[in-house]
């Protein structure tokens, strides 16, 4: 076989047909992608929430009278706005009409705390807050300490179907779904606000290089940095995912709207996405088996794009008894790596076929993905999509390009790669050179231009001189007919330099001793790479879209060690 490099684009042959090299861009920002939609399906459903359902062009009114509002309130071109809410109706109508009026987005988690939050709000120049009455005094006890002035609050029962709107109020507070405000100043119902206003919003001349939205990364390797998305940079990326995905018609899909919107996978993929293909989105705000399971039950959706914990979840769940999956046509799977057995089980169950695929918060999200009718390969995040350019370089200075089939760190260059991130000039240099993004990840690349990741950068395990990339621990265990959950790490050794625990969370019901893991792990991997602990637990700790915290776990153990306590329920080989 000849050698080929990434220089060489050797993806380009693995294309399926009807995918193009590169695309010729509309020049079109995404409000008038939603009018546009608007315009050609109004009378088509385009969310559906808890049975409550809402068109294309009465969601675009809501747009232009929340969007009215929102210049009300003061708020101009380049004023930053947050939104602290879970998928709802008035998250995706308040995130189109702040950038309709060519404000700036800013998407927040609800389960931060308050210190997270205050931090995200300053760093953005938040002026306006929308959130859920669940959140408010909170936030309104948060405000004195940001530039927020006026904050709006929906709740989860503005938009339900009868009889649902009826018992929302004689129920919700007791079961925790509401909850009173303080009557105080600057504090207006999202409701009350539409009724106020007209749908006139004034026009804002939108360049495509303005930024549309500060998206913060998780945090999870330090604190989190706003990363700047510009319009371009959300309008190519739609672009891109249409050209990616040739057989999926507009108009008809439906979309299961689970990935939370707050994180920049489900706002591109499952909200934008849906709007440029004129979609239905079915939205779940809390994202668990059972609800996940429901609706798929009750709405039916042909699409499902969602990450592996919730694949996970759903197979391992009572309810799946009951649900008849067939109405799956597609699915795509991203935030961390898909366990073969989980792809397999779930194809099984629906007859779809799960396109896996890789992106970063600093690009928008997708630069690579499998064929969805091509030749796909379990376990690799696929080919760099149209426009996208991949390179493998050494880790050390990230100037050498290695050749196929060799470990380094994986960069990309394409329309979707943001503008920087917000005031840190020294990061923004780091992450983006000469144009290339460096993502950070350990990457290689076969013969074929498919791309498999190895691990982040920052999580190799270095024993005893050797590089042993975390991953391929948990893969094996991940392979075991008893393991759920895995998750590997360093430790620190005096002889060493790092041992390999495992944290490992079994199977409902499953049984397995620690020798056995170790036993199995013996006929898969190399004898440095073997855990020389296995901790069991009931959970491991993960991000808010289900991606487990490998820095958190290795900080609790940094810490238990420091304090002398040990690990508890552990196997030492």
């Amino acid at each position: 076989m000849p050698k080929v490099s990434c220089l060489d684009k050797p993806w380009l042959i693995s294309y399926e047909e009807g995918v193009p090299v590169g695309i010729a861009y509309e020049p079109i920002c995404l409000p008038q992608i939603l009018d546009r939609t608007a315009g050609a399906c109004p009378d088509k459903k385009a969310l559906i929430y808890q049975g409550y359902e809402l068109t294309f062009r009465q969601l675009q009114d809501m747009v232009n009278r929340f969007a009215t509002c929102l210049t009300a309130c003061g708020i101009k071109k380049g004023d930053a706005v947050a939104i602290l809410l879970p998928n709802l109706i008035p998250c995706v109508a308040t995130y189109f009409a702040v950038l309709k009026i060519g404000g700036i987005a800013v998407l927040n988690n609800p389960l931060y705390t308050d210190h997270e939050l205050e931090r995200q709000f300053n760093d953005a120049g938040v002026k306006l807050l929308v959130t859920l009455d669940l959140l408010a005094n909170r936030m309104i006890d948060l405000r004195p300490r940001t530039r927020i002035g006026e904050i709006i609050i929906t709740t989860l029962g503005d938009y339900l179907p009868f009889p649902k709107n009826v018992l929302f109020p004689l129920l919700a507070k007791r079961n925790k779904l509401a909850a009173a405000v303080r009557a105080v100043p600057g504090v207006q119902r999202w409701r009350q606000c539409l009724e106020a206003h007209e749908p006139l919003p004034r026009h804002a001349d939108i360049a495509p290089d303005d930024i549309a939205m500060y998206q913060y990364t998780g945090g999870t390797t330090g604190g989190a940095k706003g990363v700047e998305l510009t319009h371009r940079n959300l309008s190519s990326q739609v672009q891109q995912c249409a050209a990616w995905f040739p057989a999926l018609k507009k108009g008809e899909e439906t979309m299961l709207a689970a990935l939370p919107y707050f994180h920049v996978f489900g706002l591109t993929f499952a909200m934008n996405f849906s709007v440029y293909m004129g979609w239905t989105q079915v939205l779940v705000p809390k994202p668990q088996p059972e609800p996940l399971l429901e609706a798929i039950r009750k709405y039916r959706p042909t699409f499902v794009p969602l990450v592996p914990t919730m694949y996970v979840g759903m197979l391992h769940h009572p309810s799946l008894k009951k649900t008849d999956m067939s109405c799956i046509r597609g699915a795509f799977s991203g935030g961390s790596p898909l366990p073969v057995e989980v792809l397999q089980a779930f194809e099984k169950v629906t007859g779809a076929t799960i396109v896996e695929g890789f992106g970063m918060t600093e690009t928008s999200p997708i630069t690579h993905a499998n064929p969805s009718n091509g030749a796909r390969k379990v376990g690799s995040i696929g080919l760099p999509v149209s426009d996208t350019l991949a390179r493998i370089v050494d880790p050390e200075t990230g100037n050498n390009d290695l050749p196929c089939g060799a470990a380094g760190e994986l960069i990309v260059k394409g329309p979707q790669v943001m503008k920087g991130y917000k005031g840190r000039p020294e990061a923004t240099a780091h992450t983006l050179r000469d144009g290339w993004c460096y993502t950070g990840d350990i990457a290689k690349m076969d013969a074929d231009g498919y791309f498999y990741i190895v691990d982040r950068k920052k999580d190799i395990i270095i024993t005893s001189g050797y590089n042993v990339y975390p991953r391929e621990i948990d893969e094996v265990l991940y392979q075991h007919p008893m393991v759920r959950e895995a998750c590997a790490i360093g430790i620190p050794d005096p002889k060493r330099g790092e041992n390999i625990k495992a944290f490992v969370v079994l199977k409902a019901g499953a049984t397995v001793t620690k020798e056995g893991l170790l036993a199995f792990c013996k006929k898969e991997l190399a004898i440095y790479k073997l855990p020389s602990e296995i901790e069991f637990r009931e959970e491991l700790p993960k991000t808010s879209v289900g991606k487990i915290l490998r820095q958190q776990l290795r900080a609790e153990e940094m810490a238990k060690r420091e304090l002398g306590t040990g690990t508890v329920n552990v196997y030492r080989g």
